[in-house]
Order: structure tokens, then sequence, then C-alpha cells
């Protein structure tokens, strides 16, 4: 059964996570270095809690981050796209990818994608991302996106004592950024 949106891109489905796609996050949540920025390493069991929290924001929430499939292969590459559980610093979208899809321009492909679909369907008017400050990769995605660095930021328990920046960028920021991606 197919529930919520579903976005293509030139390479890249974005759909409401389904339970197929598990064994690859738990392969993410497992390994220390891919976990290590979205709350450290976890066992598979706890991957599996976590994992459920996606798709209950879709239907509690009407959006959620979205699962990437690479469109050739079918295979689950990450998740991307819009998040805001309670307590949180603002509307974010976010975006975690297992490490074979690292360095391959998927985050950016799938972060525009998420963007344009929160803005044209949430009615957000701005958008952050929380990033670790010793995370350079995903300060270099927000540069790319046209995000600056608004300052650190604390997050809601269990991640109050994650050191954490918010990145971020208004609606009109992103339709004079998003030109560079047409």
């Amino acid at each position: 059964m197919e529930f919520g949106p579903t976005l293509e891109t030139a390479r890249l489905r974005l759909r409401v996570p389904q339970a197929g796609d598990f064994e690859r996050f738990a392969e993410v949540l497992g390994n220390e270095e891919a976990a290590r920025y979205i709350g450290g390493h976890q066992p598979r069991a706890a991957a599996w809690r976590r994992f459920l929290q996606m798709p209950g924001a879709w239907v509690v929430q009407g959006f959620g981050m979205f699962s990437v499939i690479d469109k050739a292969s079918g295979r689950w590459l990450g998740q991307a796209g819009p998040w805001k559980p309670d307590g949180w610093p603002g509307n974010e979208i976010g975006w975690t990818f297992h490490p074979d899809a690292w360095g391959r321009g998927y985050a950016t492909e799938a972060a525009v994608a998420a963007l344009d679909w929160a803005f044209a369907n949430l009615g957000w008017d701005d958008v952050i991302h929380c990033i670790d400050p010793a995370n350079a990769a995903s300060q270099a995605l927000a540069q790319r996106l046209g995000s600056r660095n608004l300052g650190p930021v604390r997050l809601p328990a269990p991640y109050e004592d994650a050191p954490s920046e918010v990145w971020g960028q208004s609606r009109a920021h992103w339709a004079e950024n998003r030109k560079r991606f047409a």
C-alpha cells in the first residue's frame, strides 16, 4: 500500500519509508562513522524503533523524512526531508545517507527535492538544518543549498548535550538559490 507523496528527480525516488527500507537503515545506525552525528551507533532493536519514527511522523504530522531510493537499482540510499519533532528549534530539512551513497551528489539532489516539496506543501516560511559543528560534509551540503550558519542551538532531550549549530534560509532565499539547481 502506498501512502503519502512520491517525488522524482533525475536519479532518485523519494517516498514515505516502507518496512523493506529497514535493513539498510539498520546498517547506517550500526555503523559508527555513519551514525556519529545522528545520535550515535544503535543496536538493531533500537534502530527498528527509531526507523518507525518517520512513517509515524507522516501519519501524525502529514510529513516526515522521505526514503531516498536509487531509481536505477531500487536500492535505499538514505533519508531526507522535513522533520520537526516536539521542541525542535524550527522546521528542519534533514538528511542521512548510507556510507556507500556518500560523495555522489545524492544528498544534494534529494535535499533540493525535499526543500521544493516542503515550501510548496507545508506553508513553511523558512527551513533549518541542525548540524554538529564537526560535520563538515553536512555543512558543505547546507552551504551548497544556500543556507548559512545562524549559530549554536541547544536541541531538546535526548540530544541536549550534543553540539549543534542551526543553518538555515528563508523561502525567498530558497527561491533565489533554487535557480542554481535548474
